[in-house]
């Protein structure tokens, strides 16, 4: 993996760690010294997506970025070998954090399926949670007054949606052109395709599709719901939200609950910007994610 992604390595410039789960390796980042901040991605991304973020706080942070089990950098086992389910994913968050000794004063970056698993994670540990950083997420059922798009629902429930995500590697393909509303760069655009290269690594963009909880009939739907009623007890954290307005997939309804949920939240909106914020929008997301983070500081503790 690391000779694949080495053409890439001048954009993402980090010290490789890796942290063992029963056998199978995750990946992560960790950069810099002080209060953690801990970014989640999404499907069918990796920590590749926050780099600039990284690059830019850890001067002042300690600075967490994994990868998922079957994304990124991290091993891709088969189903024998792993559960690709929102609980397990939840679980990981925590093994890793646990193990990189990461037990309070806790900031989350959050984007795509890292909203759902970071906020599930947080509700359940509360306490360790300072503030909170989303950007194009959710971390409760879809919004009655939206649907997911035709092309994941496709993906999701078709045997023909899941032969084309496996065999010629479509759901990251179309993300990396569809996603960003700016052009990416040809070695970008290759960087966030690289880890998902054969049938074999593309098992997580696939199960990451079918596992979206869009009924009772779902198996992470009644995680969705447990985590949905616990946002409360997150309610009073310095919050931010940076929201891209041209997601093909979170669109307005998502950033209206969010509000609804959490009026106090410091909100901006890119009317340029789509799903890939951070592609679209960092040079102007970066410095409000530093200023919101010296504006809410975490109490140093002797």
């Amino acid at each position: 993996m690391s000779v694949r992604l080495e053409p890439f390595r001048h954009l993402f410039p980090f010290e490789s760690r890796f942290h063992d789960h029963a056998g199978v390796r995750q990946h992560y980042v960790d950069e810099g010294r002080g209060a953690p901040v801990v970014m989640l991605h999404g499907n069918p991304t990796w920590s590749f997506m926050y780099r600039a973020l990284i690059v830019n706080l850890r001067t002042s942070y300690r600075v967490i970025a994994p990868d998922h089990i079957g994304c990124g950098l991290s091993d891709k086992p088969d189903d024998t070998r792993y559960a690709y389910t929102l609980e397990q994913r939840v679980r990981d968050t925590s093994a890793l954090l646990e193990s990189a000794g990461v037990t309070r004063d806790v900031t989350l970056v959050v984007h795509d399926w890292g909203g759902l698993i970071g906020l599930t994670w947080a509700v359940r540990h509360a306490e360790r949670v300072k503030r909170l950083v989303i950007l194009n997420t959710a971390a409760f059922p879809i919004p009655a007054s939206t649907r997911l798009p035709l092309s994941i629902r496709v993906c999701r429930d078709t045997a023909l949606g899941a032969f084309f995500v496996r065999r010629f590697n479509a759901f990251s393909a179309m993300a990396s052109h569809l996603a960003p509303q700016h052009r990416l760069a040809v070695e970008v655009r290759r960087a966030y395709t690289a880890p998902y290269d054969s049938w074999a690594n593309r098992i997580a963009t696939l199960r990451f599709v079918q596992d979206i909880p869009l009924g009772p009939q779902d198996p992470s739907f009644e995680v969705v719901r447990e985590t949905a009623a616990g946002l409360e007890s997150l309610r009073s954290r310095p919050m931010m939200i940076c929201w891209g307005e041209r997601d093909f997939v979170f669109d307005r309804h998502f950033l209206d609950e969010w509000i609804q949920r959490f009026p106090l939240a410091e909100v901006h909106r890119f009317p340029d910007a789509g799903h890939y914020v951070l592609e679209d929008a960092a040079d102007r997301i970066v410095p409000l994610v530093r200023s919101f983070l010296a504006a809410h500081p975490v109490e140093e503790r002797v």
